[in-house]
């Protein structure tokens, strides 16, 4: 049986699990750092912690930095800084998001990118309200059931592959966004992005290590990937992935950027890109039309919404997870968190079961709208959580878990952005499993297009009745989600956890850090994270026992003692705790209100604020 999660992103060697090992930040410098003579067994920097800060929490890394006129959080710095120099430029928040989305395509391709889809929330000043936006593309109209289920490996669809590959929603995204909030005009928003794809930039260290498993992971599973030519001419250049600091470079992707700097949304969608499409999945046995590409359209969307203790928490509906994190914070508000303790056994325990109640109805209920209702309601309702909560007890972990009777009616870049009108974006973008399907496309003249497809596809469901089965030009269930919070009817937060299924308990901890525990935003982000696996999935896939919880090594010792004696699984660092970036809003008592934006520990990026 397989289960998706965050780190099948990566192949199974590059997997750091089990009792012993270091978490993935050690192993990753590790693999940086000459080798010790004679003791390959040793670390020489085992037991060393960080150094001391002057203010705040001791396991804070950095701050939380402050800005009156705009901030960006992202996953790269010079990311981070376009977006900065898109909005010092006059450009809106969406422009920059824009550009911070199409400079990460290129920047961090282990994560993102115009294959890919793209959902968004976002407070819209004029409107004084929360909107979002669902940019998911569906499958191929020529794919069918029997097709998709004649590639199916072990009863579930391939992860890699043109059957797992979905009209790419994320270029559309961008044109439905910048049409409604954009300042600049669209090709100033692209064009730099596009003359950075030709320069090129040093390779940070962690997309490198990134990017190298994943190299390896599409050469281990090249017999499930049709064509294996162009991503190596895009990422292995050299005959090989770019190593840490070495200037990594995709003029591939800037001739790309540039004809849709130029031609709109349609360069892509019912033009030369289109056409470029058709013709190569049809050479390699594919599914993706012209025709399929042309159709796609971004919905704009109602948020829904769930207040935890006074935060009105924003969430996007099926077919993503967004209920799930409103789901597990329902559930939560039922206990006294706060009483209990941070980072204690029972708080956390609290948590990880408030996780398997709403995954569980994740995996019943949740799929594309237009085929299948999900009750979003009553899933949604304190009721309902109320009833939830009274399964958990409090001393010993669940036996099993089932979804609700409720009445019938899955790698990831995030990051966040404001500007000086008070517009804040909170944007999520993903090729779904690490780079995607393994797919790169080409003008038929051995030019790639230098982007890979998405496999979001994988997370289609082939049994029979169920609501995610898969169907012709139906959007699969997804797991990216951003996340958006108000506190008083203002704008609180623009804030999201990447990775996969972590991404609806990272939000719940961040929320519950904030709100429970009264940490700012770098505080929230850096506390040691838990992580459940194992719980049922939207492929078909039941739950596993009562799963593995996953405790980073920051969680007290005495917690994770207690935790046993609960019953609980538990499994150490495993590099699946998700990427984290917010862009906060604060009222101030004098002077005007301000920003404050942060960004994660476990990545390569930074936050900025001017």
């Amino acid at each position: 049986m397989r289960r998706r999660t965050f780190l099948s992103t990566l192949p199974a060697g590059a997997i750091l699990a089990g009792a012993g090992v270091a978490n993935a930040a050690a192993v990753q410098a590790a693999a940086t750092r000459p080798a010790v003579q004679n003791a390959p067994s040793v670390d020489p920097y085992a037991g060393v912690g960080p150094g001391n800060r002057n203010s705040g929490l001791q396991f804070v890394g950095r701050s939380t930095v402050w800005g009156a006129h705009g901030a960006a959080a992202t996953a790269h710095p010079r990311a981070t800084l376009i977006g900065i120099d898109t909005l010092r430029r006059g450009g809106s928040a969406i422009d920059a998001a824009i550009a911070i989305n199409a400079a990460l395509g290129f920047l961090e391709p282990t994560a993102n990118g115009i294959g890919g889809d793209a959902f968004c929330m976002l407070w819209d000043p004029a409107q004084r309200k929360v909107v979002g936006l669902n940019g998911s593309g569906n499958s191929p109209r020529g794919l069918s059931l029997d097709t998709a289920r004649s590639k199916a490996v072990d009863g579930f669809l391939p992860k890699y592959g043109a059957v797992t590959v979905n009209v790419p929603g994320t270029v559309d995204a961008w044109w439905s966004a910048h049409q409604r909030y954009g300042k600049l005009p669209w090709k100033d928003v692209l064009l730099p992005v596009a003359e950075l794809c030709e320069e090129g930039v040093p390779m940070p260290q962690l997309i490198a290590w990134y990017l190298e498993r994943n190299m390896a992971g599409f050469d281990a599973s090249s017999a499930l990937i049709e064509e294996n030519d162009n991503r190596k001419k895009v990422y292995a250049a050299i005959g090989r992935t770019p190593a840490v600091g070495e200037v990594f470079a995709n003029p591939y992707l800037g001739r790309t950027l540039r004809l849709i700097a130029e031609g709109g949304r349609d360069a892509f969608y019912d033009g030369v890109i289109a056409d470029h499409i058709e013709r190569y999945f049809r050479r390699i046995g594919g599914w993706m039309t012209r025709a399929d590409m042309a159709a796609h359209h971004t919905e704009w969307v109602e948020p829904i919404r769930t207040d935890y203790r006074g935060v009105d928490v924003y969430g996007l509906g099926p077919n993503t997870q967004g209920l799930s994190t409103n789901q597990i914070l329902n559930v939560c508000e039922q206990f006294d968190l706060k009483g209990m303790g941070f980072q204690s056994a029972a708080s956390i325990h609290h948590q990880a079961e408030a996780k398997r109640l709403a995954f569980e109805d994740r995996a019943r209920w949740f799929a594309d709208a237009r085929f299948s209702a999900t009750p979003v309601d009553w899933l949604n309702s304190k009721a309902y959580a109320a009833e939830r909560a009274r399964l958990i007890r409090p001393d010993r972990v669940m036996d099993r878990v089932f979804p609700g009777d409720a009445p019938t009616q899955g790698d990831t870049t995030y990051f966040s952005v404001a500007d000086s009108d008070g517009m804040m974006v909170s944007w999520i973008q993903s090729n779904y499993r690490g780079m995607g399907s393994g797919l790169v496309a080409d003008d038929g003249q051995g030019n790639p297009l230098g982007f890979m497809f998405q496999d979001r596809g994988e997370l289609f469901a082939l049994t029979d009745g169920h609501p995610n089965i898969y169907a012709p030009g139906k959007r699969p269930f997804h797991t990216i989600i951003p996340g958006f919070a108000c506190k008083g009817g203002e704008p609180w937060m623009a804030f999201g956890v990447m990775g996969g299924g972590m991404q609806p308990q990272g939000q719940a901890q961040i929320i519950i850090n904030m709100v429970d525990y009264g940490l700012d935003p770098q505080e929230a982000g850096d506390s040691p994270r838990w992580q459940h696996e194992g719980s049922s999935e939207p492929t078909g896939q039941p739950a596993e026992g009562v799963g593995v919880l996953h405790l980073e090594t920051g969680v007290p010792a005495a917690t994770k003692a207690q935790l046993e004696a609960m019953g609980w699984v538990l499994g150490g660092p495993n590099g699946g705790f998700g990427g984290y970036q917010n862009v906060v809003r604060q009222v101030n008592a004098s002077g005007p209100w301000t920003y404050g934006a942060a960004t994660e520990m476990r990545k390569d990026g930074i936050a900025l604020a001017y």
